[in-house]
């Protein structure tokens, strides 16, 4: 897949016309494999060319981000203060070579590239979005994971004078998530340093977020400070606060519903006065890529 750096990015205003935009960088559809995959297999009765990016505008102002409040509006409202620089980022637990490293290190050493993946929130409305990031595997093989490494626990920022949300014991913060290991060594799973050709703001997690697009939204942990490989199962924020409704591995998954809503179908955001719902698909599209890391586990068990 081509990378870019950020003064190669190609403007906000041609992404939204994705024919144009390969056109224009001159690319094959098919060296954008991760979109077209995810395009052609979110709703198969709908020609990809019908699909589009969901406007950055909407991209930054409906949120997620608890630690802001609990609001869609509330992160792009609040957070515009919050300061990521200097933001250092501690790799180490069942590492041979653990390190703190910059922002500024992480990507200089490691170059952005884009990636069109569809964010599937749990509570049923998705985005699809042009982000700027890496593998996470180019990382973690850099501190060069002992055999007793077998998950991966991600830890976000604890900053209540920043962050409003974390005054008040919505969760137990900070913010924890939780891979295993060969999830996160997965090539689709990213950490994300931008948006639309743009640096990742602070409502969508600045500086650094993870980006896991086979699995509901809240797995992909914002303004991340630590990254630590574990032999035992890390306890999520959402599996500590309800357990019977967020499950460690929380794969998109049409056939199990939350308790309190089915999984079904999802509603796309910015289409229109009243947006669209359409089929959720198994593993939010990429069932060709992922579906054999949890080959012989009941997935309505290991929800």
């Amino acid at each position: 897949m081509k990378k870019f750096k950020y003064s190669e990015i190609t403007p906000e205003s041609i992404f939204k016309n994705r024919r144009k935009f390969i056109k224009n960088l001159g690319l094959s559809a098919s060296s954008l494999f991760f979109g077209q995959n995810l395009i052609t297999s979110a709703n198969a009765n709908t020609k990809k060319e019908n699909m589009k990016l969901t406007e950055y505008r909407y991209v930054t102002t409906y949120n997620n981000y608890y630690e802001f409040g609990t609001g869609k509006s509330d992160p792009v409202e609040r957070s515009q203060k919050f300061e990521t620089k200097p933001w250092d980022i501690i790799i180490d637990g069942e590492v041979e070579n653990p390190i703190t490293i910059s922002m500024e290190e992480i990507t200089q050493m490691f170059p952005s590239e884009e990636r069109i993946y569809k964010l599937r929130c749990v509570e049923g409305w998705s985005m699809i979005i042009p982000w700027l990031g890496f593998p996470l595997n180019k990382l973690l093989k850099k501190v060069s994971p002992t055999n007793k490494a077998k998950f991966v626990k991600f830890t976000s920022i604890l900053d209540p004078e920043q962050m409003i949300g974390q005054r008040f014991p919505i969760l137990d913060w900070p913010y924890k998530e939780g891979l295993r290991i060969d999830e996160a060594m997965h090539d689709l799973t990213i950490l994300v340093t931008g948006l639309y050709g743009k640096k990742l703001p602070n409502q969508n997690g600045a500086p650094l977020r993870l980006m896991v697009p086979w699995k509901y939204g809240f797995k992909s942990s914002k303004a991340i400070v630590n990254i630590k490989l574990v032999e035992k199962m890390p306890i999520s924020s959402w599996m500590k606060a309800s357990p019977n409704e967020y499950g460690f591995y929380s794969n998109v998954n049409p056939g199990v519903s939350h308790p309190r809503w089915s999984q079904a179908t999802e509603r796309v955001i910015g289409e229109g006065i009243i947006s669209p719902r359409i089929p959720t698909t198994m593993f939010n599209g990429y069932g060709d890529e992922v579906a054999s890391l949890y080959n012989g586990m009941d997935l309505k068990k290991y929800f």
